[in-house]
């Protein structure tokens, strides 16, 4: 089915991005709102749930057979510690800790003292976290994900000979959302593919009509089109490679 993008760009008031509140005061969507005189709301379609340490018992796995943790998202960090504490596993001060990227190592400070541990880090890639792996060939790797972990870094540690386990510590649980059944906003942002079987969970018949939908990442966007929605704001493009730079300029466009 061919639809005309131009005949959607209607004003835009509002937005809903489906994520949580941003801590503190300074985010680019509020900047956007402030801008163009719109209505920002967040509200995160899906959550985190921990799965309890025992179940780690269940598919024997035991902490100290490992010598090195990898992780991928603050979520990861929270719950490797929290089950670590659940276990009573004390983790050895030699204990090797791989982030995908600086900001995920910084975390750590939480729950150990950074510059007494043996910290590393990539750029922001799971190759470029690889590349450090594979200089610590003698290390057995701990990986702890979600039930929707990431095939692709998953992938790429297989293809580089990386000796690790999968160790689901997390699962994606749908929010209720039952509380905006009926409120109606311009643009709906999403992030995941959780996100948008999140929104068919609470709302099967769901229908678009004159709502816009901007997705960020290739998945997130294949998982709206298979739905069989309209995708009006991809990112990132080159000329827009943030999602709120990707709205700004099509808020420029809408009349």
């Amino acid at each position: 089915m061919h639809v005309n993008l131009e005949d959607r760009k209607n004003k835009v008031k509002s937005i809903l991005v489906t994520l949580p509140a941003p801590e503190g005061e300074k985010s680019p969507y509020y900047d956007l709102a402030s801008t163009h005189n719109l209505k920002v709301d967040f509200r995160s379609f899906i959550h985190v749930e921990g799965v309890l340490g025992k179940e780690l018992r269940k598919d024997k796995i035991v902490l100290s057979n490992y010598t090195a943790v990898i992780l991928t998202s603050r979520n990861a960090v929270d719950h490797f510690f929290r089950v670590c504490e659940e276990l009573r596993y004390g983790v050895s001060i030699d204990f090797k800790y791989f982030c995908l990227s600086e900001s995920i190592a910084l975390y750590l400070q939480k729950y150990i003292q950074y510059r007494k541990r043996k910290i590393f880090f990539g750029k922001q890639s799971a190759k470029d976290l690889a590349d450090i792996l594979k200089k610590h060939t003698s290390d057995k790797f701990l990986y702890p994900c979600s039930d929707v972990a990431a095939e692709t870094t998953e992938i790429v540690l297989k293809s580089n000979g990386i000796d690790f386990t999968s160790a689901i510590l997390f699962k994606t649980v749908v929010s209720d959302l039952s509380d905006l059944a009926d409120v109606f906003y311009d643009i709906i942002v999403f992030f995941s593919p959780s996100s948008v079987h999140s929104l068919y969970v609470n709302f099967p018949n769901f229908k678009q009509n004159k709502t816009r939908l901007a997705a960020f990442g290739s998945t997130t966007q294949k998982a709206l089109l298979d739905a069989g929605l309209i995708l009006d704001i991809p990112a990132p493009t080159p000329q827009a490679p943030s999602m709120t730079m990707a709205i700004e300029q099509y808020i420029k466009t809408t009349k």
